[in-house]
């Protein structure tokens, strides 16, 4: 079963984040180029207080850094979406094993449409993908709030899904509501550099990438799964 495993999560996750690689390389990518020019720009009309000058003069400038375009960039891009497609592969294919029932392409991408809804759109409901230089205060409080969305919506779609009794189906769509009826943490009310319709073109081609990768994902671990099983060996 290890062996089954492993493979299972390696290919179909090598192979769907090599196919969200291609997507995040047409698409997003060069929305995230157009957002660094604005985050780099200094607005001409915003003062710089005198006590920011001192600081300045006095401490050696530490740039953050970043792939270089092209070549680099393209690579560590690629590094992301395949580490990030094993990862999530060996997540799927431990909640089929524990499920514990056989499965084909098809309920695979069933399974993959559950992720997709679990990691990617519950979550986007109250925080959406975000471009760089986007105003984003309370980090951690915005990333307990997105880990918890996720797990109740996992939760909740396992109950909905597999529990027979009605009140426990009815439980687990209430347990997938409840972090949006509590709501995701406030973005600041002042406004960022950043282009509106911009941010809104790169969540959109973040859920659809997202959406295609799952159900990649799902399709080819419901077609590898069995086919890396162990053959039986034939009785006497």
């Amino acid at each position: 079963m290890f062996r089954q495993i492993v493979l299972t999560a390696l290919v179909a996750g090598g192979l769907a984040g090599a196919i969200a690689f291609g997507a995040h390389t047409l698409k997003a990518v060069p929305l995230i180029a157009q957002a660094e020019v604005y985050e780099k720009a200094t607005p001409a009309s915003s003062p710089t207080p005198p006590h920011a000058h001192a600081q300045a003069a006095d401490t050696p400038a530490h740039d953050a850094w970043e792939p270089e375009d092209g070549i680099e960039r393209a690579l560590y891009t690629l590094l992301a979406d395949l580490v990030t497609g094993i990862g999530f592969a060996f997540v799927l294919v431990g909640a089929i094993q524990v499920r514990g029932r056989a499965i084909d392409a098809t309920q695979g991408l069933m399974w993959g449409l559950a992720g997709f809804a679990t990691f990617s759109a519950a979550p986007a409901l109250g925080l959406p993908p975000e471009l760089p230089g986007m105003a984003g205060d309370g980090l951690v409080e915005r990333q307990i709030w997105w880990l918890a969305t996720a797990f109740a919506t996992a939760a909740g779609l396992g109950l909905f899904a597999f529990a027979a009794p009605l009140p426990l189906k009815v439980a687990g769509v209430a347990l997938a509501l409840l972090p949006h009826v509590i709501g995701a943490p406030v973005h600041p009310a002042e406004a960022g550099p950043l282009p509106a319709a911009l941010a809104a073109e790169f969540a959109a081609v973040s859920l659809v990438t997202a959406g295609m990768f799952w159900a990649v994902l799902g399709g080819l671990t419901g077609y590898f799964l069995p086919r890396f099983a162990r053959p039986q060996p034939l009785a006497d």
